[in-house]
């Protein structure tokens, strides 16, 4: 059985849809303290999914009672 290798290159558009479909998660965490004295923490998680996406990773680690509550 022979392998090819196709050399094609990816739209925007491709690459869009697969990022939507299985999503991105960033997730930093930066404390500055000086000596011993916590000056800044800034905790910061961005999510980047369709809405279908997150929601079904959301339910299996137990945030999709976060995410059905509306922003007041």
């Amino acid at each position: 059985m022979a392998v090819e290798k196709v050399n094609s290159s990816s739209s925007l558009a491709e690459v869009v849809d697969r990022i939507l479909d299985k999503g991105i998660v960033v997730d930093a965490w930066v404390r500055v303290s000086l000596v011993g004295i916590e000056l800044l923490a800034i905790e910061a998680r961005v999510v980047i999914a369709s809405v279908e996406t997150y929601l079904k990773y959301a339910e299996a680690v137990g945030l999709t009672a976060q995410a059905a509550v509306p922003a007041a």
